[in-house]
């Protein structure tokens, strides 16, 4: 999957969530949830299960923990998509 389709499909995901508008017109692969988009720990949670569901994927406790930026969450993504 392309980056600009993944980004895309990220950015439909964390909307709901975001708390600060700004950042999010600015996401970028950069983009941290909790510290740029004002995301707090309990909504990350809704964010991960929403991606679980969206690319048909399970993302375990380990990954859940590395999952704190756009970059990082694509990362997960392209791994489980790709095997």
């Amino acid at each position: 999957m392309k980056n600009e389709e993944l980004i895309a499909k990220m950015k439909a995901i964390v909307q709901p969530y975001v708390q600060d508008e700004g950042a999010f017109n600015e996401l970028s692969e950069e983009t941290t949830f909790v510290g740029d988009l004002k995301i707090n720990s309990a909504n990350l949670v809704d964010i991960i299960l929403d991606v679980e569901d969206e690319f048909d994927i399970r993302i375990d406790n380990e990954e859940m923990e590395q999952m704190l930026s756009v970059k990082a969450a694509m990362a997960i993504v392209n791994s489980k998509i790709a095997t």
